[in-house]
């Protein structure tokens, strides 16, 4: 088993891709540290892992910076250390630029952001005391493009790049390792959960995540690339759009004015 005897902490963890992260994970012998804001579907993905006594539940806001200090403590005097977190929690937004008031797209930015970057700044100092440890940031394509409709999120994922493109050069001496996950589509509740315009949420699921690759196959590519110390990995047919964007800028602009997207008008 690749993560035998090794303490996973697991944010957005009670469904999606966090959900079938940790039933990965716990097939590969790790004890599981589950995080979310909703304590009873965590308490049901804990009883679906393997070995369920040997994980615990931590309830978590990534909205609420100011109390990771305190539950990063507590885990630890429970855990004595924490092997791999994957900062995976967040929300997705359907709105025009122009529609979003200014206060939900500080709440998407606290939650995909400030709060990822909060968590791994609590847990950081007792990886560099161990000179031991690796932060996984389930970020996305949209950390190197952007679409209508996502401005914001958009945003976040871009800065997720830069803040921890910039740590891993930071604390690689200290043997802490640093991978950035970037998924296309996946077939989640990721549209159905994202905000509209004024917070409301999209309350259904797109098309193109009707058609995605599974969260299974999605955590099954971040285990693998964790166990391999990857730096950075893409995941699904849309990475090709990364290229792009990459490479041929003029293309990109001309085919996403073609998009077909979706927003909300809550």
């Amino acid at each position: 088993m690749k993560f035998a005897g090794q303490v996973v902490w697991i944010t957005g963890a009670s469904s999606g891709i966090g959900k079938a992260a940790a039933l990965a994970f716990s097939r590969e012998g790790a004890t599981l540290l589950l995080s979310s804001r909703r304590p009873e579907e965590l308490e049901r993905v804990r009883r679906a892992c393997e070995r369920p006594d040997e994980h615990l539940v931590v309830p978590l806001d990534l909205a609420q910076s100011e109390t990771f200090p305190v539950v990063v403590a507590g885990v630890l005097a429970r855990c004595g250390k924490i092997d791999v977190l994957l900062n995976n929690g967040g929300v997705s937004q359907r709105a025009l630029a122009m529609d979003a008031a200014p206060e939900v797209e500080r709440a998407l930015m606290e939650v995909d952001y400030f709060g990822p970057v909060a968590l791994t700044r609590a847990v950081l100092p007792s990886m560099r005391t161990r000179r031991s440890g690796r932060i996984v940031v389930v970020s996305s394509v949209m950390g190197y493009v952007g679409t209508p409709g996502r401005s914001t999120y958009a945003a976040a994922k871009h800065a997720l790049h830069g803040y921890f493109d910039s740590l891993r050069a930071e604390v690689w001496r200290d043997g802490i390792g640093i991978t950035l996950v970037c998924p296309g589509y996946v077939k989640t509740a990721v549209s159905d959960n994202a905000l509209g315009p004024s917070g409301g949420k999209h309350g259904r699921t797109d098309t193109t995540h009707q058609t995605g690759i599974s969260a299974e196959k999605c955590a099954a590519a971040i285990v693998t690339a964790i166990a391999r110390g990857r730096d950075e990995i893409y995941v699904g047919r849309e990475a090709y759009a990364i290229y792009v964007m990459r490479f041929l800028p003029w293309l990109y602009a001309r085919i996403v004015r073609r998009l077909k997207f979706s927003v909300s008008k809550k």
